[in-house]
């Protein structure tokens, strides 16, 4: 992203405002034509645009069937030139304010070093708040492998075949994220807080991974 992939400046936040900022200054679109083009408000757009206010996750579906780009390419400004690119040491500085914020039914999604490119993994803190499987709704699955590791509260993993185990403080689990999983809060918790890292060779993962959380599902 933007000068140089391996070392982001400090002065920098990529958050979704910005982002989409960009992305509207790049068409050469005023706020009002990029509501024309999406369907959303000017003043949400606005807000956005300003770090005021976040995008549900069917807004941002919104946005990018609308724009006819993929859900990623909102988490992501151009690519650089090839001659500019940085052949190694890529690195990059996880700060919650950097984060761009992604809410769910059951999930409330913080998308970590979102300036990094074609990440072979996708790390993420969540706030877990579906307090059963049932209100959680169907197990997900999606390509790739993936460790959950409990930051604060208590949860419990169900998955299609494994009896469900439940995760404290410092507890950690590692799956294949191809069979069929839910985390939600474990009883006693109000809402649950993990770091998740999520892998996979699939293109376009994070796409894929974004998608099968949307408020369709259920």
């Amino acid at each position: 992203m933007g000068k140089s992939e391996a070392i982001s400046s400090p002065d920098r936040h990529p958050t979704l405002g910005s982002l989409l900022k960009g992305l509207r200054s790049r068409k050469g679109w005023t706020l009002k034509e990029m509501s024309a083009e999406t369907g959303i408000p000017v003043s949400t757009l606005s807000k956005v645009e300003h770090d005021r206010l976040t995008l549900t996750y069917d807004k941002l579906m919104q946005l990018s069937q609308r724009l006819g780009i993929r859900l990623s390419e909102l988490f992501a400004e151009p690519a650089e030139r090839e001659e500019d690119r940085a052949v190694t040491g890529r690195r990059s500085i996880g700060r919650a304010d950097r984060a761009v914020r992604v809410t769910t039914p059951n999930y409330d999604y913080h998308y970590m070093c979102p300036e990094l490119r074609q990440k072979m993994m996708i790390p993420i803190i969540t706030t877990i708040r579906a307090r059963t499987a049932e209100e959680f709704g169907r197990l997900v699955r999606h390509p790739g492998e993936e460790y959950i590791h409990v930051l604060d509260g208590s949860i419990v993993v169900h998955t299609e075949f494994y009896e469900p185990v439940t995760l404290h403080k410092g507890d950690g689990i590692y799956i294949d994220s191809d069979m069929g999983h839910a985390y939600v809060v474990a009883d006693g918790c109000d809402e649950a807080q993990v770091l998740g890292v999520c892998s996979s060779r699939e293109q376009d993962f994070a796409d894929s991974l974004m998608s099968i959380y949307g408020p369709e599902r259920g």
